[in-house]
């Protein structure tokens, strides 16, 4: 074997001794299993479909809610506080950056974490536990296409929709709330909003780059989260008290990922950033 070989062969060793080589490892098989030769179109569709609704739809009340009340208050700070500073041409720019670039899609991915990640982790675990998984690799049915593929395909397009959802939501729904809260105090708060105030801000604000990224940013984090959960249940030892461990793992580490993630993909608006202070400065 030559050098480099060795060296790559080093390397893949390594990697695959370590928690995050064995999660990239799963996420490609993953997604490898899509063209291999023993798939079925209708039956990982179907699986698909049925990841996406029990990822996306089911958790769609809580999210609307939870977007709703944060887009209200970030609504009312924002205006107010920014009013108070002498800085209202940047509303629109502090609305984009908190809700559509930042936390409106950490919230979403923490939402989806805790609710469906921690349940995929359990219903996976629960079928390790049972032998089920075995069975399916003694039917020929290959594990990894059958239940990691479809819950991280369903829940990265899941995700996608959710995080759409839940900037729409917040902003729009959230100006709502802002209104009737205005109107039934009386203008206690001394805000001045309409809607075409608020939207000519936020489409001046909004860049093509944020576009691009409210699609890569919740496909990796429901990508790490997926992946994750169906790892954690993978992997978890022959005894059922260790079910709700790999929840509970699933979830704080997809949090935890989902942070580190996020730090990385906002590295590219590091310089716009700096740019903004300066000039506030």
């Amino acid at each position: 074997m030559t050098l480099p070989a060795r060296c790559f062969h080093s390397l893949g060793i390594f990697l695959l001794h370590r928690q995050w080589g064995q999660l990239c490892a799963l996420f490609f098989k993953a997604i490898a299993s899509l063209f291999s030769h023993s798939r079925s179109l209708k039956t990982d569709s179907r699986n698909i479909i049925l990841q996406t609704f029990f990822t996306g739809v089911e958790v769609f009340p809580i999210l609307f809610v939870v977007a709703t009340l944060f887009g209200t208050i970030v609504i009312i700070e924002v205006i107010s506080m920014m009013g108070k500073m002498g800085f209202a041409d940047f509303v629109g720019s502090m609305i984009v950056v908190i809700i559509i670039r930042e936390l409106g899609p950490i919230l979403t991915a923490f939402l989806i974490a805790g609710r469906s990640g921690s349940s995929l982790a359990t219903y996976i675990g629960s079928m390790v536990i049972n032998s089920e998984v075995d069975a399916l690799a003694t039917m020929g049915v290959d594990p990894i296409r059958y239940l990691v593929m479809p819950g991280l395909i369903g829940g990265c397009i899941a995700m996608v929709i959710m995080n759409v959802f839940f900037s729409m939501s917040a902003i729009v729904v959230g100006f709502l709330v802002t209104k009737g809260a205005i109107v039934l105090s009386g203008n206690m708060l001394n805000i001045q909003l309409t809607w075409a105030y608020l939207s000519s801000e936020i489409l001046n604000a909004i860049s093509l780059s944020d576009f691009i990224f409210i699609i890569i940013k919740p496909l990796v984090f429901g990508a790490i989260i997926t992946t994750n959960a169906c790892y954690q249940a993978l992997n978890i030892p022959r005894d059922v008290r260790q079910v709700p461990k790999a929840t509970s793992r699933s979830v704080v580490k997809s949090f935890l990922y989902v942070v580190v993630a996020d730090v990385f993909l906002s590295l590219y608006y590091f310089v716009e950033y700096m740019n903004n202070l300066s000039t506030l400065i």
